[in-house]
């Protein structure tokens, strides 16, 4: 199984098997902390293989520097059973999760995990900043 796609953006969504992504992201920047992120996605587009068929684990995390879990809520566990027809060679398959409210209590370096079958296949990094705002004249 390979991740072609995994990116944090603003948006994104499966339209018949085309991913479609908006806004990316990398930083998370504010005037305060906590840093609060209304709304984002995770977009994963995977390619699948007859040697992946079988039952697995899909498993998302967001951490810390320090390999803390952002809240209780993750890491995120989904079973991901995997059967391709017999006459194809690879299928592709968007997965799309969608966050609401997720809360960066410090500045620094965020990691968004990505595993399968507890083999970690993706790190994608992102930076939570508190900038200063300019003085009101």
């Amino acid at each position: 199984m390979d991740i072609q796609i995994a990116t944090l953006c603003d948006f994104a969504a499966d339209y018949n098997g085309k991913m479609v992504v908006s806004g990316t992201i990398d930083v998370l920047a504010a005037p305060a902390l906590p840093i609060i992120q209304p709304h984002c996605c995770l977009a994963i587009r995977l390619c699948i293989t007859p040697e992946d068929n079988g039952p697995h684990k899909f498993t998302v995390n967001i951490i810390d520097g320090d390999g803390k879990s952002l809240d209780d809520k993750m890491p995120i566990e989904a079973d991901m059973p995997v059967e391709l027809p017999e006459e194809a060679p690879f299928v592709h398959r968007n997965l799309i999760l969608n966050f609401q409210g997720l809360k960066f209590e410090q500045d620094g370096v965020y990691f968004i995990d990505i595993s399968i079958d507890n083999e970690l296949i993706q790190r994608l990094p992102l930076r939570v900043v508190k900038v200063d705002q300019p003085a009101q004249g």
